[in-house]
C-alpha cells in the first residue's frame, strides 16, 4: 500500500474520530464538534452559516462504516488479503459474502496506531484556503469509497428575544405607587349575614304574630280591617309587577296614559264595594233593613254596583292612544287577573271572619305553623330539593311540617272551641275579647260520645286497665284534621305558585314591606288559597242554614207592600198579646 493510501485511511479515520480498537461494538462514537470562530470580514455582511450536526444513529452508521473499512484495509496488506476482502465485502468481486464473524481477522492482525487529528481550538481563526490552489493538490484518492450517512437538515436559529418597547423611557416605574390589593372579605361574612337575617326574620315574625293576637283581641272589626289593608298592600305590589315588566316603556306610557293607575284603583274600589256590600246585607240584615236610609242601597245593591263598572270600562275604552293599545289592554287584563285572585280571595276571608273568628284564626294559624316548621326542618336535616321554583324547599321540611301542622291543629283548635267569642258568628261589629257573647254553639263544637264496639272495648281495657266503653269527641277535630292536611299538603302550592311568579319577572320578593320576610304578597300567598278553602268548606259542611230574623226581615221588606207589613204587624202583635206577652206601642 503506497504512503498516500495509509495518509488518506488515516486522514479518514481521523476526521471521523474514531480510535482503533479491535472489538466490532454499537458503542456510540462521540465526534467532537470542531468550532470554528468565524472572522467578520470587513467587506461582507453575510452571517456565518451554523456547522451542520449529525443525530445519533448518523454518527454511529458512520463509526460502523469506518470500522469496516479499516479492516478490509488491513485485509488487503496481508498475503492472503484478497480473499479475505471478498469475504468481508463480497460486492468488490461480486460474490456472496459469508455470514461468519470476522473475530478471527481482527484477532490475526495486531492493531495499527491511528493518531487522531489534532483539534483546532474554538479561539483561533482558520485563515480561508488561497484561492489558486490546484485540486490536485487537495484531491484525497481512497482506494475504496467510503459510505457517507445522510445528514440531518439544520435546525433553525432561535430567534432572538424582543424586548418590551417602552413609549417614555423617562417614566420611573419604580417610583410610581401601585394601588393597594383588594382585601377579600372575610371568611366568615356570609355567616354573619346569614344569622343576621335570621335574627331579622324571627324578630320581625313574633311581631307580626304579636299583632295578629291583639287585633284578635280586640273585635271583628279590626280584624276586617287587617285582612283589607294586606290585600291593598298585596295588590299594590302585583299590579306594580306589570309596570316592572315595561320598564322600557315606563315613561313613554306616564305621559301619555295618565288614567291608567286611576282606572286601576277605580276597579279595585267598585270591586270591593260590590264583594263587601254583599257581605253586609248576608250578615247583617236586621241593621240595614231596618234603616230606611241604607234601604234603597240594599236593594238595589248589585245594580249600584254594575253601573259603578261601566262607568270604568267606559273611561278605559276613552283613555285609549294609538299606538299604545297593546300596553292598556294588557294592564286591563292584569289588573281583571289581580282583582279575582286578591279580592274576591279576601272577600271569603271576610266571610269566614264574620262566621266566627276560629274560622278564620285556626286556619291562618295552621298556615303560619306549617311555614315555620318547615323552615326549621328545613334547616335543620333538609338535603333533599322538594321543588325547582323553590329551591330552598326540602323534602324533609315539607314531611317535617305536615307532621308538626297535625299535632300542633288538634292542640290548638280543641283550645280555642272553649270560647263563644270565638266560635259565634258576628252580630255586632263591636263585640270585643272581653265582651259577654252568648250564642247557641254549632253541633260540631258540642262533644260526644262515641261507644265503643263491646270486643274492641274488652280489648282496650286489658291493655290501659281501665273499664272503658266510649270515648268523647266533637266533630271539630275531624274538621281540623282536614284543614290541617290540606294547609300542609296544598296550601304550599300557593307559595311555589308566588315563586314560580318572581322568578318569571326575575325579582327575589314582591316588595319590601316586612323586614326579613319580603312584600306582604310573600306572606299572604298561601293565606289566600287557605281562605277560599276554608270558605267552601265550612258553607259546603258545616254551616247551618236556620231562619233568622234578619232573612225573614228581608224577605218583608223586599217581597211585601206597605200595606202587607202594616197588616203583618197587627197580626203579629195580636198573636203576642194573645200569648201573654206585653207588646210596646
Amino acid at each position: 500500500m503506497t504512503a498516500q493510501s495509509r495518509f488518506a485511511s488515516q486522514s479518514m479515520f481521523a476526521a471521523l474520530n474514531v480510535e482503533s480498537s479491535g472489538e466490532e461494538s454499537e458503542e456510540e462514537v462521540s465526534e467532537p464538534e470542531t468550532k470554528f470562530s468565524a472572522t467578520t470580514s470587513s467587506t461582507t455582511t453575510e452571517p456565518p452559516v451554523p456547522p451542520i450536526q449529525m443525530t445519533k444513529t448518523a454518527r454511529k452508521k458512520a463509526a460502523k462504516a469506518a470500522r469496516q473499512e479499516k479492516l478490509m484495509r488491513r485485509a488487503e496488506s496481508k498475503p492472503n488479503g484478497k480473499a479475505v476482502v471478498e469475504e468481508l465485502n463480497p460486492s468488490r468481486t461480486g460474490a456472496e459474502a459469508p455470514e461468519e464473524p470476522l473475530d478471527d481477522v481482527k484477532d490475526s492482525e495486531p492493531e495499527l496506531d491511528v493518531q487522531p487529528a489534532p483539534q483546532v481550538p474554538n479561539h483561533v481563526a482558520v485563515p480561508p484556503p488561497p484561492e489558486d490552489v490546484s485540486p490536485s493538490n487537495n484531491h484525497i484518492e481512497l482506494s475504496q469509497p467510503v459510505r457517507m450517512p445522510a445528514l440531518s437538515a439544520p435546525k433553525p436559529a432561535p430567534e432572538p428575544k424582543k424586548e418590551p418597547v417602552v413609549p417614555n423611557s423617562d417614566l420611573n416605574i419604580a417610583s410610581t405607587p401601585l394601588p393597594p390589593p383588594a382585601h377579600a372579605p372575610p371568611a366568615d361574612a356570609e355567616t354573619v349575614k346569614k344569622r343576621q337575617n335570621i335574627l331579622t326574620r324571627t324578630l320581625w315574625t313574633f311581631i307580626m304574630i304579636g299583632g295578629f293576637i291583639g287585633l284578635l283581641l280586640m273585635g271583628h272589626g279590626y280584624m276586617i280591617l287587617l285582612v283589607m289593608l294586606c290585600q291593598t298592600l298585596v295588590y299594590r305590589e302585583v299590579t306594580a309587577l306589570f309596570t316592572l315588566a315595561q320598564s322600557d316603556k315606563r315613561d313613554e306610557l306616564k305621559g301619555k296614559d295618565p288614567w291608567s293607575k286611576t282606572l286601576n284603583w277605580y276597579f279595585f274600589a267598585v270591586t270591593n264595594y260590590f264583594l263587601y256590600g254583599e257581605s253586609i246585607i248576608y250578615y247583617f240584615k236586621h241593621v240595614v233593613f231596618s234603616e230606611a236610609q241604607l234601604l234603597p242601597f240594599a236593594t238595589n245593591h248589585r245594580l249600584i254596583s254594575f253601573a259603578l263598572y261601566t262607568i270604568g270600562l267606559m273611561g278605559f275604552v276613552l283613555s285609549l292612544k294609538k299606538g299604545y293599545l297593546k300596553q292598556q289592554f294588557g294592564l286591563f287584563c292584569w289588573v281583571h287577573m289581580s282583582l279575582l285572585l286578591i279580592v274576591v280571595s279576601s272577600h271569603f276571608i271576610v266571610n269566614n271572619i264574620l262566621e266566627g273568628l276560629i274560622w278564620f284564626w285556626v286556619p291562618a294559624s295552621l298556615v303560619i305553623c306549617n311555614d315555620v316548621f318547615a323552615y326549621v326542618w328545613g334547616m335543620s336535616i333538609g338535603r333533599t330539593p322538594l321543588i325547582q321554583l323553590s329551591p330552598k324547599k326540602t323534602v324533609e321540611g315539607f314531611v317535617g311540617a305536615f307532621v308538626s301542622t297535625v299535632l300542633f291543629s288538634l292542640l290548638w283548635g280543641s283550645y280555642f272551641m272553649r270560647f263563644n267569642y270565638m266560635i259565634c258568628p258576628v252580630h255586632d261589629l263591636g263585640v270585643s275579647a272581653w265582651s259577654n257573647v252568648q250564642c247557641v254553639p254549632n253541633p260540631v263544637f258540642v262533644w260526644k260520645d262515641w261507644q265503643i264496639p263491646t270486643p274492641l272495648a274488652a280489648v282496650l281495657s286489658t291493655v290501659i286497665r281501665t273499664q272503658i266503653t266510649s270515648i268523647s269527641y266533637v266533630p271539630y277535630h275531624i274538621h281540623l284534621l282536614s284543614m290541617s292536611f290540606f294547609a300542609s299538603l296544598v296550601a304550599p302550592f300557593g307559595g311555589f305558585f308566588a315563586s314560580g311568579f318572581k322568578r318569571a319577572f326575575n325579582i327575589k320578593d314582591f316588595g319590601h314591606s316586612i323586614p326579613g320576610h319580603g312584600g306582604m304578597t310573600d306572606r299572604m300567598d298561601c293565606q289566600f288559597l287557605m281562605g277560599v278553602f276554608t270558605y267552601v268548606y265550612y258553607s259546603s259542611l258545616i254551616r247551618q242554614h236556620n231562619v233568622t230574623v234578619g232573612s225573614i226581615l228581608q224577605k218583608i221588606v223586599s217581597g211585601l207592600s206597605v200595606d202587607e207589613q202594616l197588616e203583618l204587624i197587627m197580626d203579629l202583635k195580636k198573636y203576642l198579646e194573645g200569648m201573654g206577652v206585653q207588646v210596646p206601642c
